[in-house]
């Protein structure tokens, strides 16, 4: 079973638009994400995101995207060095983005990301307790930013992997966010990326096998090739 999934994963990867260069915040957490390698380079693309966002900010403070790719950016870094600070922070930011504009698709969910990717990643008692995630909470964000999301791939496709990777035995709900991304609208790379993802993990969930569709969800990730 692995060995198929290590295929099924290295072709999505070699199906992704290929990011010659990454000039933006966004991009290059992109390219860090789910193209880099290693975990120092994905780092290094992390840290670049950071100062890119920085600068920007230093220039059009409230800048919108660029406080989001900042957000998202200090959690990939407390993501891949296990800095419970920078996880924190990056929640508080996400949080306060979402409280400024509660419409706002992509905060709701990063906050999703955070609450159900710390559950799956530590159990349900350890990430209460070490970080404050709250499935519910990250459950009512994931719904929203599906609702929000309009008909972009990015959504539904996304929150496909996070709901697989919570509960594999309860495979419909995730089949039926799968079945949307395959069919929604692809404007951007992110888009592009998560609508392959749940292209990737279908046949499993249409096969009801619950297990290898978490399996391979957790290879489809960000930093999925570096940290699993």
């Amino acid at each position: 079973m692995y060995r198929s999934l290590l295929i099924a994963a290295s072709a999505l990867a070699m199906a992704a638009p290929a990011l010659a260069v990454a000039e933006t915040p966004r991009d290059l957490l992109i390219v860090a994400a789910f193209q880099a390698p290693t975990k120092p380079q994905a780092l290094a693309l992390v840290n670049q995101a950071i100062v890119a966002s920085d600068r920007i900010l230093t220039s059009r403070p409230g800048d919108h995207e660029a406080m989001l790719q900042r957000a998202i950016a200090i959690g990939y870094r407390g993501k891949l060095t296990r800095s419970r600070s920078d996880v924190r922070a990056s929640l508080d930011m996400s949080q306060k983005l979402a409280d400024q504009n509660p419409r706002d698709a992509e905060a709701q969910m990063v906050i999703a990301g955070w609450h159900l990717g710390a559950i799956d990643q530590l159990g349900t008692f350890l990430a209460r307790t070490a970080l404050g995630a709250r499935e519910q909470v990250g459950e009512t964000a994931l719904g929203r930013a599906v609702a929000l999301g309009g008909n972009n791939a990015f959504y539904p496709g996304f929150a496909a992997l996070l709901q697989i990777r919570l509960n594999q035995d309860d495979v419909a709900p995730a089949r039926r966010l799968a079945e949307a991304a395959a069919n929604a609208r692809t404007p951007t790379p992110i888009d592009g990326i998560m609508k392959r993802a749940a292209l990737a993990i279908l046949p499993a969930l249409r096969a009801n096998d619950g297990k290898t569709a978490a399996a391979l969800a957790r290879k489809l990730m960000p930093f999925g090739k570096v940290m699993n």
